[in-house]
């Protein structure tokens, strides 16, 4: 189970830090094709500070959840994995409803699962 965690938090933090790459530099070119029909292309230059602020609290979450599988103190690195997967899965919650419901199953279901796991 242990080694099931640990791989679903580290897939975790490499999604938010491929999203503070996309987010901070690709916003223009990879953002248009992932977004195309969703937002018209014009667009992309305008909100380019918008979305590398996004990318950068993606990155947070990403090192906060790389930092917690440094924690040697297992009790300890169970409070800091749950509080950043806490706060994916807000984020990834809140999106949804804001945003695109396949934020949720992106975002916040892996980080809720992962929760689930370690608490059982």
């Amino acid at each position: 189970m242990k080694l099931l965690i640990d791989f679903l938090i580290v897939f975790i933090a490499a999604e938010h830090l491929f999203f503070l790459i996309f987010e901070m530099f690709l916003w223009e070119s990879l953002g248009k094709k992932i977004f195309k029909g969703a937002l018209p292309s014009e667009l992309f230059k305008p909100t380019r500070t918008l979305a590398a602020n996004q990318g950068l609290y993606n990155g947070f979450l990403s090192a906060g959840l790389i930092w917690s599988m440094l924690i040697t103190n297992t009790e300890w690195s169970l409070y800091v994995s749950t509080f950043f997967l806490s706060c994916v899965s807000i984020a990834g919650i809140f999106g949804a409803f804001t945003a695109s419901k396949k934020i949720f199953f992106v975002q916040a279901l892996p980080a809720l699962i992962t929760l689930l796991l370690m608490w059982i």
